[in-house]
């Protein structure tokens, strides 16, 4: 739930590579493995969702994603980007 709306998100190999040149041309094990921490800082958050987003097929800004409200708020946030690298990734993110 973002914005009181239900959403899919999906991280599509295009939502990747955007994602690879957000966090400075890392490859996609390097992003699995950067995921595996459980550290997430908040924009690393904006820009998962915002690629999951976009992924889906969301005309969403990383700026539109920043302003959104989650269900359970920075929990929720945190819960939402949990489960879709787990989705993408496989095993716990």
């Amino acid at each position: 739930m973002l914005d009181g709306e239900h959403m899919t998100l999906v991280l599509t190999l295009g939502a990747l590579a955007e994602l690879e040149q957000a966090f400075g041309g890392e490859d996609m094990l390097a992003l699995a493995s950067r995921f595996e921490t459980g550290r997430i800082a908040a924009m690393d958050a904006v820009r998962i969702i915002g690629a999951g987003l976009r992924g889906a097929g969301y005309e969403r800004s990383d700026e539109d994603v920043a302003r959104m409200t989650a269900e359970g708020g920075a929990a929720g946030f945190i819960a939402i980007v949990a489960d879709l690298l787990s989705a993408t990734f496989g095993g716990s993110a």
